[in-house]
């Protein structure tokens, strides 16, 4: 919900245009208006779109744990982000670590480079099978609150919307 807002924010001020894909569904069945199926599998991330003239495109994940697990990835979206990745677009995780006792969850922004590094290291049996909270403290940006947006990533991978937004 919160990367919605954002995302509706974004718009609303003319930063970019970056929308939910929706979840496919495969239709088993309909009888005038009862339509009856079930939830396929996805063959695409939660997110993308455009700011200023490059594409972006990424999934949101989250956790109750204090390590990503990589199996949180499935292979076609890993591929998807790599693919866009190497063709130019500006591709990545958002990943919210909801921890106990905290009301509010720690978000960061994880750069397909650096998922890139620790999927390819696990799958090869070299790495983890996660990245821990410590690494995202140390490495990611935090995708915070600013300027009344609840999820201002765009400020997180530096691309350096915030000014524009208090000037709009």
């Amino acid at each position: 919900m919160l990367v919605e807002m954002t995302n509706n924010q974004y718009r609303n001020a003319w930063l970019a245009d970056i929308r939910k894909v929706p979840t496919p569904v495969k239709i088993l069945n309909t009888e005038g208006n009862k339509v009856t199926g079930h939830l396929d599998t996805p063959t695409w991330v939660d997110y993308s779109g455009i700011y200023e003239g490059h594409s972006i495109i990424f999934d949101a994940k989250e956790t109750k744990v204090k390590r990503f697990p990589l199996k949180n990835i499935s292979p076609h979206q890993y591929q998807l982000l790599k693919s866009w990745n190497k063709h130019g677009a500006i591709a990545f995780l958002l990943v919210a670590f909801w921890l106990e006792g905290k009301n509010e969850p720690e978000i960061y922004v994880l750069r397909f480079e650096q998922l890139e590094a620790a999927y390819e290291n696990q799958n090869a049996g070299r790495g983890s099978k996660s990245i821990s909270l410590d690494f995202f403290r140390d490495n990611c940006e935090p995708a915070k609150s600013r300027n009344g947006i609840p999820v201002d990533y765009l400020a997180a991978l530096n691309l350096d919307q915030s000014k524009k937004l208090v000037q709009k």
